[in-house]
């Protein structure tokens, strides 16, 4: 994970972004992003994702999130998205569905991340809790994490790069250009994490170097 850049930078040329919005705190990611200078789309229908840079996945319930993407007819057209180049960020539920697969079996995930997550792994809503974290990467000290209901990552891949721990588990990490938090940024006002996402959303104007088709076929297969 690269340093992010100051917003000055980040506003030299706005990002068209997406954030899912079936579900969960997609609201506040919005607002976020629109306060480091992005425009952002309001994700409802696989439609709307031509011609965006890149797609935040907010934290929620993530067995109504996939049941939601199902009934939408989502979870293909952003598999096809993700592996065409495009960046993904998920937070939380956003964490669970873009990974592998979970420990518990279900809910159906994107299968996009090679991660295996575990939901509700910190404990319920009562157990919810804050922290700093040391990001790897991130410069600018450590960065508030909210968890709610948090998952964890119960095992990673070798091509997953960990950017931070909490309690001897992984809660954030990132693999090419999807990034993954167990934890909110979203429902602070640090934007580093944001920051981050719309310069890879950037990075992703440039064409691939290589197709991707076998990516495509093989997270819809998982």
């Amino acid at each position: 994970m690269p340093v992010a850049h100051s917003d000055e930078r980040l506003q030299q040329r706005s990002s068209l972004v997406g954030v899912l919005a079936l579900q969960g705190d997609f609201r506040e990611h919005r607002l976020m992003l629109e306060s480091l200078g992005a425009q952002v789309l309001e994700v409802r229908q696989p439609a709307q994702l031509a011609g965006l840079e890149g797609l935040v996945i907010p934290g929620g319930e993530s067995t109504t999130m996939a049941k939601l993407m199902a009934a939408c007819d989502l979870a293909d057209a952003i598999r096809s998205f993700a592996c065409a180049g495009h960046p993904l960020y998920g937070s939380c539920a956003g964490l669970i569905m873009l990974a592998r697969d979970t420990v518990e079996g279900s809910p159906k995930t994107l299968g996009l991340m090679d991660i295996v997550a575990r939901r509700n792994a910190f404990g319920r809503q009562l157990q919810s809790f804050e922290a700093d974290l040391e990001i790897s990467g991130l410069d600018g000290g450590p960065l508030r994490g909210v968890f709610i209901r948090a998952p964890w990552i119960e095992q990673a891949g070798p091509g997953v790069r960990v950017l931070a721990s909490y309690g001897g588990h992984i809660v954030a990490a990132e693999e090419g250009g999807l990034s993954v938090t167990a934890f909110h940024p979203e429902l602070t006002g640090d934007t580093r994490f944001h920051a981050y996402f719309l310069e890879m959303a950037r990075a992703s104007r440039r064409p691939p170097t290589a197709p991707r088709d076998a990516e495509v076929a093989s997270a819809t297969t998982r």
